[in-house]
């Protein structure tokens, strides 16, 4: 645990919330300020501050448990689907540094849009052959 992390302190139930979920290693809870309703947070009880951090182990164990929890959060609020996703690193929008999978139902026609809407890079713009290579070698 990490001592300033909000969810840190709502894992040690220091800070209340509506948790629907919870294992040895993963908690699951309803966003306070909710994107759509039934909103919800899927957190590794461990703290990480980012994704990449995390080992292979605790990564496997998040997502079993999210894809549990999308089908939970889709069928008790009537979702036509889902937009599951990960902030990571504040340049991205995460705003607790502590790695969460966030769970937004979705309807049609609900105003909200996909991920790509979040940035967008015009298309011809990026030669994609150089950046693959850049990727494959970093890997």
């Amino acid at each position: 645990m990490t001592e300033n992390c909000l969810f840190c302190k709502i894992i040690a139930g220091k800070i209340p919330s509506n948790k629907i979920y919870e294992n040895d290693d993963i908690v699951a809870f309803l966003d306070v300020y909710p994107a759509s309703e039934g909103h919800t947070l899927v957190v590794p009880k461990k703290h990480f501050s980012n994704f990449t951090a995390m080992d292979a182990e605790s990564v496997a164990s998040l997502f079993e448990v999210a894809k549990k929890i999308t089908a939970a959060v889709e069928k008790a609020t009537s979702a036509e689907g889902s937009n599951i996703g990960i902030n990571n690193g504040e340049a991205a929008g995460q705003e607790i540094p502590h790695v969460h999978i966030h769970i937004i139902p979705r309807r049609k026609g609900d105003g909200g849009r996909g991920i790509k809407s979040i940035v967008w890079t015009e298309p011809g713009t990026t030669n994609l052959e150089e950046l693959a290579e850049k990727i494959r070698r970093a890997l």
